[in-house]
């Protein structure tokens, strides 16, 4: 049975057994507090100011699968001194401005559906909720673009749009009723639609983002605009270390007027890829593009050892129909399957409640997205469930190929390991630095939508290269006091260094 979400509001990924006013923290970083002065200033603001330990023992995590397994230790990665929560945008501004002079830090965080830690606070400071800040501003349906707040729940805002303006935004991921749209933008997220919509960058077209020092910028808002760099996608998956995304303009789509539905099943999953690499390089972008290897595939599938494709599309009737006939060609050699798995799929699409199931019952699970080019995806497929499958203690490791583009796509594999019990965090490093460096020895790229967080921190030097010193004089030019969310992205802190791992 799928598990009950808070509509609009964060949803607990775990219980803690002793509830969450008395976690404690994991990490041993030194926790920066917030002094009686300080709290008056934050106060001043008109935000709600609150450091009830119930408060700040759930607001300091998220969906993390390693912080879920501390979880039941009444454990969360770090916590955060106080949560403040503003309600308007000029409160914002003022919060860092305060928290900037004194030298304190700020996490950022709305719906903490993350995946990799990012909104975990570190070093303690201050944990800005955004949910306070949450609506549709507007809704320009001739030029097609809809103004909306970051604290706005996806499954309420893709509910008004259609209801209201019969429109849609089209970004769907599966932590729709989990996360927020500045959670999408702040990752660079992607939804389970992107080969028709595009992912989170393609969608946004502006932002207004308030910096370490309290000022508020507009970056964008006009279509293909050749005004020097795009600072828009400078903030983009930026994960609250350059800036506060405060309001963003998206691109929109009229609702989709016909739908049509395919499965077929191959022979090997490098077939499967080569299928859907022709499909979309001849142009056709159906919404849902997904080929499960044989694991996945007989795990939730029961199709024993075929690799399945399960193929959706929506939109104008006419483009529908051309997209699936292109589909069928290219799946000539495949076995048509029942499009009752798609029915399958879209029933259970958004259902996240397995996790904390198999977490509770003492596995170490955890899903790890990725993206390359074409000509690498079927070798780092095949040496990243390699190399998870050596490591001790590992039960399986699977993959998915999730979103599709013409120059390449996202792998998504999932692993599970059932280690003794004091040494899941070990193993759970060991998979992810054997998985994660399969990956970019083969010519992929870190993430493709969870983002980094903390989890992924240690590799992104390596991922990034000398560019990396690039993000690092960013990170100095706009945050100087490194108060926005240290310890992320690899990036130095003046607060200390990250522990773990």
């Amino acid at each position: 049975m799928a598990m009950k979400t808070n509509r609009g509001a964060p949803t607990p990924p775990i219980a803690f057994p002793n509830g969450a006013a008395k976690v404690e923290s994991r990490l041993t970083t030194p926790p920066v507090e917030v002094d009686g002065a300080l709290e008056d200033q934050l106060a001043s603001t008109g935000a709600t100011l609150t450091r009830a330990p119930e408060v700040i023992g759930e607001a300091s995590r998220d969906w993390w699968p390693l912080a879920m397994i501390w979880a039941l230790d009444n454990q969360v990665a770090a916590r955060a001194a106080v949560v403040v929560r503003p309600n308007a945008v000029d409160q914002v501004s003022a919060i860092l401005r305060y928290c900037n002079e004194a030298r304190v830090p700020v996490t950022a965080a709305a719906g903490r559906s993350g995946v990799c830690g990012a909104s975990v606070p570190v070093f303690g400071g201050v944990l800005l909720d955004l949910t306070g800040l949450a609506g549709i501003v507007d809704v320009d349906t001739k030029s097609m673009l809809v103004d909306v707040l970051p604290g706005t729940f996806g499954d309420v805002f893709e509910d008004e749009l259609r209801a209201e303006y019969s429109v849609t935004c089209g970004h769907w991921p599966q932590s729709i009723a989990l996360s927020t749209v500045g959670g999408w933008i702040a990752c660079r997220g992607a939804g389970q639609l992107s080969t028709r919509y595009g992912k989170i960058e393609d969608i946004v077209e502006g932002l207004d983002v308030v910096l370490a020092d309290g000022r508020r910028i507009t970056t964008g808002g006009v279509p293909r605009a050749a005004v020097g760099p795009d600072l828009t996608q400078l903030f983009v998956g930026s994960e609250g270390t350059l800036g506060v995304i405060v309001g963003s303009r998206l691109r929109l789509h009229p609702s989709p007027a016909a739908e049509s539905r395919a499965a077929y099943a191959f022979t090997s999953f490098r077939d499967g890829l080569d299928a859907m690499r022709r499909i979309v390089q001849r142009g056709a972008t159906p919404a849902v593009l997904r080929l499960y290897d044989n694991i996945e595939a007989d795990r939730s599938y029961k199709t024993g050892e075929a690799h399945l494709l399960l193929v959706l599309d929506e939109g104008d009737a006419h483009l529908v129909e051309a997209t699936m006939h292109i589909v069928a060609e290219e799946c000539a050699p495949a076995e048509p399957m029942d499009v009752a798995l798609v029915d399958q799929w879209l029933q259970h699409r958004n259902d996240v409640s397995a996790l904390e199931a198999l977490i509770s019952r003492g596995l170490v699970v955890d899903t790890m997205e990725v993206s390359a080019p074409w000509r690498a995806v079927d070798t780092i497929y095949a040496r990243a469930t390699e190399a998870i499958r050596n490591v001790d203690h590992t039960l399986v490791a699977s993959a998915h190929q999730s979103h599709s583009y013409t120059d390449g796509a996202c792998l998504y594999f999932t692993f599970a390991g059932r280690p003794p019990e004091d040494q899941r965090e070990a193993y759970y490093q060991a998979v992810w630095d054997a998985g994660q460096r399969a990956v970019i020895e083969n010519g992929g790229a870190l993430s493709h939508h969870h983002g980094v967080g903390l989890n992924r921190s240690r590799f992104v030097h390596d991922a990034l290269g000398d560019s990396f010193d690039v993000l690092a004089a960013v990170k100095q030019a706009l945050d100087p006091n490194g108060i926005l969310n240290p310890g992320k992205l690899g990036l130095a802190s003046p607060f200390g260094d990250v522990t773990w791992p």
